[in-house]
């Protein structure tokens, strides 16, 4: 059980962080005119899509957490993240350095041994933010995946099918996304 939270936590952070790619590969588009002071704050997984694998076989089993996004030293970002893992509560931090463009960041992964991006692609700052990442993790293994995140626990339809029109538009499909539950514990206030 310990290796499938290890794994769940990989993925929330994957999720938010961005799969490793190499340096030579491009970042994703960003929000035109990204504020990266209106994207501080308090944020809830709401949507998760990826074309993994393991992602599809537990995506059943996943919940919301929450994180709230401070700036860091460096102009990048601090992302502290709360989630429920063997009915305890438990927070990362992690912290998402400039990647040269507004809304574009990279994290240096001592897990995994990698670089990590990941893209605000569209955000309205007050209800909803958009993350994509794409990248690589061997010879023809080619990952995609975004992350839906929201001001509030409860997602409006309208972000739900904004962020199904989004996933399709990125070649994966419906079976690719979950919405996320509220666990019982952890992200209440």
């Amino acid at each position: 059980m310990a290796a499938f939270h290890m794994l769940w936590m990989g993925l929330v952070l994957l999720g938010v962080l961005g799969f490793p790619e190499t340096p030579a590969q491009s970042l994703d588009s960003v929000q035109p005119n990204f504020q990266q002071d209106k994207f501080l704050g308090r944020w809830y997984s709401a949507g998760l899509a990826s074309n993994s694998s393991w992602f599809r076989e537990k995506k059943t089993v996943l919940s919301m957490c929450k994180t709230v996004i401070a700036p860091s030293a460096d102009g990048g970002l601090n992302l502290t993240s709360t989630f429920l893992r063997k009915n305890q509560c438990e927070t990362k931090i992690m912290v998402l350095q400039p990647a040269g463009v507004p809304g574009q960041y990279i994290y240096n992964s001592p897990h995994w041994g990698s670089i990590h991006s990941v893209s605000v692609v569209e955000t309205n700052y007050d209800e909803y933010a958009l993350l994509f990442s794409r990248g690589t993790k061997g010879p023809g293994q080619d990952f995609r995946m975004a992350t839906l995140y929201s001001r509030t626990q409860t997602l409006k339809d309208e972000l739900k099918e904004k962020f199904t029109n989004f996933i399709k538009a990125q070649g994966l499909t419906e079976e690719n996304i979950v919405f996320l539950p509220q666990p019982d514990k952890c992200i209440q206030e």
